[in-house]
């Protein structure tokens, strides 16, 4: 399973949706659709940055819904959250299942 970690391996900073190097969208275009689109596993590590905007995560794990038109499920068999702050998790999880209501309403 390949590992990433936000704050090592792209910002201790992130900013919000789409502005800039350390946007959701840069993550997710940078990191999170060549490893989804691999088709193997992927361990996100949310620990060690100085917090997150709702627009980074939203744009960074629900923007993978809308991009890749991945379903929750298939999307969380091959990608794994890791945070010690358990409602961090239960944000991004969040975030995906509104994309995929949005998307299929």
């Amino acid at each position: 399973m390949k590992s990433i970690s936000i704050a090592k391996n792209f910002t201790r900073f992130p900013e919000g949706r789409v502005k800039g190097d350390t946007s959701g969208k840069a993550f997710r275009e940078r990191f999170l659709e060549p490893a989804i689109l691999t088709g193997e596993p992927i361990e996100v590590d949310l620990d060690g940055t100085l917090g997150y905007s709702s627009s980074f995560l939203d744009e960074a794990f629900g923007g993978l819904v809308h991009v890749l038109g991945t379903a929750p499920d298939a999307l969380f068999a091959l990608l794994k959250i890791k945070s010690e702050d358990p409602q961090l998790v239960e944000e991004v999880r969040g975030h995906v299942l509104n994309a995929w209501h949005r998307k299929s309403a």
